[in-house]
């Protein structure tokens, strides 16, 4: 949707990083990215079927999503500053995000019954990993917006981990094979893209003493 390029969404998490090197950003922080640039690819095609006015329910890994949907730079950095990354909100912009595992999946659900019980002509777009994907919720979700034709898309972003621990180690189950599954039933609801994260999980690998500049 917005007009934003691959090296700008990279050079955006890097500010994220280098800032909290510097010790100014001192709340949990979940960075996008990959090694190869798949994600970043996989996400700019995407935005260019969300529209303005469709509403994003994402996670605490948000940034990428609010930059492509067209909220100002600084206006997310000014939010990432005051400690707020892992909840990111814009109601002008219709994004909502938790840091719940799977907590806005049922809030995309309501809202898209919401429009299409007022007629309305805009979509819901449900952002999740893979291991919230192999998750309860995430698959009552789906079926009740295929049996009731709701306006919305579940989007997937698989990086293999369920934080760090192998998703098919940690659910003991072929996770690929499961959503390989949904994907091929359920096509017209789901999105999908397969990745190597570039950065941890929480924060950026590097361990912050912000105990040092007390006296």
């Amino acid at each position: 949707m917005e007009n934003i390029n691959k090296q700008e969404l990279i050079d955006f998490e890097q500010w994220c990083a280098d800032t909290y090197h510097d010790k100014k950003i001192m709340s949990p922080m979940h960075l996008s990215g990959s090694v190869d640039g798949k994600l970043e690819d996989f996400l700019i095609e995407l935005f260019k079927e969300i529209g303005s006015n469709d509403w994003i329910f994402t996670t605490y890994r948000s940034h990428y999503h609010a930059l492509l949907k067209g909220v100002d730079k600084e206006w997310i950095k000014k939010w990432i500053l005051e400690n707020k990354s892992i909840h990111l909100m814009n109601k002008e912009h219709r994004i909502i995000s938790s840091a719940i595992v799977g907590g806005t999946l049922s809030q995309g659900v309501g809202a898209a019954l919401a429009i299409k019980l007022k007629g309305e002509k805009n979509k819901v777009w449900c952002f999740c990993g893979d291991m919230t994907a192999s998750l309860g919720i995430f698959k009552d979700c789906l079926k009740f917006s295929l049996a009731n034709n709701l306006p919305i898309n579940f989007v997937i972003e698989d990086n293999g981990l369920s934080t760090d621990t192998p998703t098919n180690e940690a659910w003991n189950e072929s996770v690929d094979a499961v959503l390989s599954s949904l994907i091929n039933n359920s096509i017209s609801k789901v999105r999908y893209i397969k990745y190597q994260r570039k950065w941890p999980h929480y924060g950026t690998g590097k361990r912050i003493d912000f105990q040092d500049d007390k006296t």
